[in-house]
């Protein structure tokens, strides 16, 4: 017996849990995709499973569906892998370890996958049954999502014929997501001759921002939160004249899309007399960032400590400065809100990952940034500022990941329909949204021409955590209102 058994929808709780026992990390999902061409065999129905590993399921109408538009149900296979420090599964071979409390769910020790195997366990619910009737369907289960929504990006939309899309990969019941932004991931480097260190004399030393709240880049760049790496360029900057230092490492934040919450930079100084110099500037400066960011990030400090790691070599004094100078001077943040969506991020970039790369007598400084915009133009001109100032220091930038917005639509029959559905089951309008973040609706609509999308679906806390938790009555609520918006589209 399962822990999800005797849930209802049976069907949906069955699969999400069969779902769970399989492998599906980003980057790890030819399992999982061979489970779906599995299901689509033992139930009869035509598939197509292309080199990627993207699955695409085809069921026919029911009886007196025939003539209606097609639908596409679409979401991504592909889950965020996070565990806590001491839990030991491997989640290259290892399933989830579901607990069922009341009426929420969740996994032991790691994300739970709700973000978007819910999805995954709609659509195979739907295409099992053989009582609910619906127009031609059209599943799309893409590989890749959380990772620049790479499946998406290379699937061949010239198979599909639906003009309605159901991307179920929202977590917010009762909101349904109209539009989103585009998106590109953006390198900026700049390399430097470095050259050996006498340890001897002078200090070597770490300076670091610590505990600042990060989030999520699309989500939450509206917030004002301290980006850990520009805070610790405007440190490095602040003492560089009062502090003869050479640069030997600097680095912080982990992914292009999350506000990073600290950063290091290590040092060797080159005159003893600037360590008591340099720690009451960091104090200083530690109590001024505090004081500015009170509201967004509380715990926030930068501190001193020794430096106790390899030092092969060291950039000049003057190239330390260049390169601080260059950080110092990238932006980051809102750029622009919307003037058509209230409070709507319109265009805003992340400065998400800072690293150094080494290669013998040469030191290279990446700053990685996820850039985003409901406005393509604006997403473009970001990039050039970008590519200028990466020119003006004689250095590069290099993009990928590039995805297109979905463009909100003034006229759709879906939106309201959906609407509509909504306000006769549960007493009220849903609220309709639109976010500064990536979906995969975007590029649907750049692939099918006059494609009629909404993002949707059940309340899942905490996505992308191990507190990631699924609600089963949302799931209930939302599994009845995706079969009334089947049965009346």
């Amino acid at each position: 017996m399962g822990v999800l058994t005797g849930l209802e929808p049976e069907s949906v709780f069955n699969y999400f849990e069969e779902i769970a026992k399989i492998p599906h990390g980003s980057g790890n999902t030819d399992r999982i995709s061979n489970y779906l061409v599995d299901f689509a065999k033992e139930h009869g129905l035509k598939y197509i499973q292309d080199k990627m590993g993207n699955v695409i399921i085809f069921k026919d109408a029911t009886d007196g569906y025939e003539d209606k538009t097609a639908v596409i149900i679409q979401g991504h296979m592909d889950m965020v892998c996070e565990k806590e420090k001491d839990c030991d599964i491997d989640f290259t071979r290892d399933g989830l370890s579901l607990v069922l409390d009341g009426n929420r769910i969740y996994a032991e020790g790691t994300t739970l996958g709700g973000d978007d195997g819910i999805a995954v366990a709609y659509a195979l619910a739907i295409l099992a049954a053989d009582d609910i009737p619906h127009p031609r369907l059209e599943v799309v289960i893409t590989v890749d999502e959380e990772i620049g929504m790479l499946g998406a990006s290379g699937l061949d939309g010239s198979v599909l014929t639906g003009k309605y899309m159901l991307n179920i990969d929202s977590e917010e019941e009762g909101s349904l997501l109209v539009s989103c932004a585009g998106g590109i991931s953006a390198c900026a480097a700049l390399s430097f001759s470095r050259d050996k260190v006498d340890t001897s004399e002078g200090s070597l030393i770490k300076i670091s921002v610590c505990d600042a709240a990060g989030g999520h880049s699309g989500v939450e760049i509206d917030k004002q939160r301290a980006n850990a790496n520009k805070v610790l360029a405007r440190v490095m900057y602040s003492i560089s004249d009062k502090c003869r230092y050479r640069l030997i490492d600097i680095r912080g934040g982990e992914k292009d899309n999350a506000i990073p919450r600290a950063a290091s930079a290590c040092i060797y100084l080159e005159r003893d007399g600037d360590y008591d110099i340099l720690v009451r500037e960091i104090d200083r400066l530690s109590a001024v960032i505090s004081a500015e960011y009170m509201d967004s990030d509380r715990e926030i400090k930068v501190i001193v400590s020794p430096y106790e790691g390899l030092c092969d070599g060291a950039l000049s004094y003057e190239d330390s400065i260049k390169c601080i100078s260059f950080i110092n001077i990238l932006p980051d943040g809102v750029q622009r809100m919307s003037h058509d969506i209230e409070g709507l991020v319109q265009t805003s970039l992340n400065l998400g990952i800072l690293k150094t790369d080494t290669d013998r007598n040469e030191l290279t400084v990446k700053a990685s940034f996820s850039v985003r915009s409901s406005v393509g133009s604006e997403k473009e001109e970001l990039v050039e500022r970008l590519t200028c100032i990466a020119k003006s220091f004689g250095g590069t930038l290099t993009l990928s990941g590039d995805y297109p917005a979905w463009e909100y639509r003034r006229d759709s029959r879906l939106r309201d329909c959906m609407t509509s559905i909504y306000e006769r089951m549960y007493g009220c309008k849903p609220k309709l949204e639109a976010i500064h973040a990536g979906l995969e609706c975007g590029l649907f609509a750049s692939m099918v021409e006059d494609l009629d999308c909404v993002s949707y679906g059940p309340d899942i806390s905490d996505i992308h955590t191990t507190a990631e938790t699924l609600y089963v009555d949302s799931v209930k609520r939302m599994w009845e209102y995706t079969l009334e918006i089947l049965k009346n589209l």
